[in-house]
This record gives structure tokens, C-alpha cells and sequence, in this order.
């Protein structure tokens, strides 16, 4: 498969944006989809992860309750929506996409388990 993310941009602090993850081929539906983040000197870090089916996602503890992972599967695309950006949400964001039959646990919070990545799209949040 083949991830192409869009969406990102220069906001500011408090601000909203919502990322996209367009797929290629149709079976989206088998893939786990994860977004990852990197900041600059920093490794690449988890940011929220979400099921086959859309109705079970997880999320890092630094963006709980400000950013919502979903997908629309008919369309080929998931989404990030981000809202109250902080200034430390600044990163490059990566869609990832997993197609492994295992349990779908906490180890598909490591960037390792994913496959397929995009190729990532800049957010830049200003204080």
C-alpha cells in the first residue's frame, strides 16, 4: 500500500488542524493505520492508533483528549483532527499502515511494527 499525508501547515498555539492519510489499492479496510510524530533532534514518537473497523483507537497521553483519530474506509483515508495545538505539538506526521493478523495490542505502538509509512506532512504550531 501507499500512504500519501496532507494537511499540515504553520498555525498558531490553540489553533485546529486536521491531517489526512490517503491509501492506494483497496484494502485499506485490512490495515492497521497509525499516526506517528517526529520533532526535530527527536525520535520518532507515537501519537495515536486506530483499528481495522474504525471503532477502537488508542492514543499517547500528550494528546489525549485535544486530538481524534479516525478513518473512513470507503474512502481510503484516515484522518487526525488536532485541536488546542501547542507549540510542543511541532513535528513532521507520519501515517503508518500495518497489515498483521496479530492481537492488536500495546506493541502497535511502536513505530517497528508498521510497514508502510507516508511521507509525512510538517505542522509547525507558534506560540
Amino acid at each position: 500500500v501507499q500512504l500519501q499525508a496532507s494537511g499540515g501547515g504553520l498555525v498558531q498555539a490553540g489553533a485546529s488542524l486536521r491531517l489526512s492519510c490517503v491509501a492506494s489499492g483497496r484494502t485499506f479496510s485490512s490495515y492497521r493505520m497509525a499516526w506517528f510524530r517526529q520533532a526535530p533532534g527527536k525520535e520518532r514518537e507515537f501519537v495515536a492508533r486506530i483499528s481495522r473497523g474504525g471503532t477502537g483507537t488508542d492514543y499517547a497521553d500528550s494528546v489525549k483528549g485535544r486530538f481524534a483519530i479516525s478513518r473512513d474506509n470507503a474512502k481510503n483515508t484516515m484522518y487526525l483532527q488536532m485541536n488546542s495545538l501547542k507549540p510542543e505539538d511541532t513535528a513532521v506526521y507520519y501515517c503508518a499502515a500495518d497489515q498483521d493478523s496479530k492481537i492488536w495490542d500495546a506493541t502497535f505502538r511502536s513505530a517497528n511494527v508498521y510497514d508502510y509509512w507516508g511521507q509525512g506532512t510538517q505542522v509547525t504550531v507558534s506560540s
